[in-house]
């Protein structure tokens, strides 16, 4: 008997929509919509927000407005002092919690043996990322302010900011590390290279996108704060040289953003409406482009990672 094969069009399709195949997509689908509803609605409000701001503040908001510093008892002028002073605060505060915060991350994920003792030190780092700024404010005054004699200046500020940060540093490092294949230490260990070594060359440039992460957090943390540096170095008004980046010094006093738009809006009388609003837009709109810029290095080192 000869057998004749059957023809495309009669043939059986490989693939057939059953009823479960369908219930399955069905589901997909509303999953899909549910979280893409949670992001809409999670936006809408940041969006809402900032539209609002700078639809208030935009009739203020000039070269000018950032240049120059506040004046008429701050009911003209601009914020120069107190963008100069946001700047400082993160940079000197940056200084410290980072490096400190990394090589600590780097000790419990890669030294560390999982004792009591380490596992003490994971517990008092969790509690502390939720301590409320008020106690590290508290801390601050009393460590740096009054023990280590500082008194109120950019130093003791940052210093405060950067315990208050660093736990995010300490976390987000370590589970950048954790992310690192442990192939990867072994086959460095398997052709004689030290642990040092290893995470110099390969665990460190593979995480260090997993590391920005928590930089960015901390970023955007300090530059809002305005308890710990109004314990610590803020102060209510002070005029520097217009355009000078250094006109600040660590053991000065500094004003901040922060700071400044809690004074404008409830300790000032006479101030333009907008004047909050302008210098809310300014805080948030410099926080958006420090994070854009980090996420931007961010993106490029995970384009250049080889794994």
């Amino acid at each position: 008997m000869n057998s004749t094969p059957s023809s495309p069009a009669t043939s059986p399709a490989p693939f057939v929509s059953n009823p479960r195949v369908r219930r399955k997509l069905r589901q997909e689908r509303i999953a899909q919509a549910v979280f893409a509803t949670m992001v809409v609605l999670m936006l809408l409000p940041l969006l809402g927000i900032l539209v609002y701001l700078v639809v208030r503040g935009a009739p203020l908001i000039s070269w000018e407005f950032l240049t120059t510093n506040p004046s008429k008892g701050m009911t003209a002028g601009g914020i120069w002092s107190a963008l100069l002073g946001t700047v400082w605060l993160v940079v000197v505060s940056l200084a410290f919690s980072a490096p400190i915060g990394v090589l600590a991350a780097v000790y419990l994920n890669e030294y560390a043996k999982d004792n009591w003792f380490t596992r003490v030190v994971n517990l008092a780092v969790v509690n502390l990322a939720g301590v409320p700024s008020i106690v590290h404010a508290l801390f601050g005054l009393g460590a740096f302010v009054l023990f280590f004699g500082m008194g109120r200046s950019i130093l003791a500020a940052s210093l405060t900011l950067a315990v208050m940060t660093m736990p995010v540093v300490i976390t987000a490092t370590r589970e950048a590390l954790g992310a690192v294949p442990m192939s990867f230490r072994e086959a460095c260990w398997n052709v004689g290279a030290t642990r040092w070594q290893t995470i110099r060359r390969i665990v460190l440039p593979n995480a260090v996108s997993g590391i920005l992460t928590g930089v960015i957090l901390e970023i955007s943390r300090k530059a809002g704060e305005t308890v710990p540096i109004m314990f610590t170095g803020a102060v209510f008004f002070r005029a520097i040289p217009e355009g000078d980046l250094f006109a600040y010094r660590l053991t000065d006093q500094c004003m901040a953003l922060s700071m400044h738009l809690y004074t404008v809006t409830t300790q000032v009388t006479g101030a333009p409406a907008a004047l909050p609003f302008a210098v809310a837009t300014v805080l948030i709109l410099a926080i958006i482009l420090i994070n854009a810029t980090s996420i931007a290095i961010r993106a490029w080192l995970r384009s250049h990672r080889k794994w």
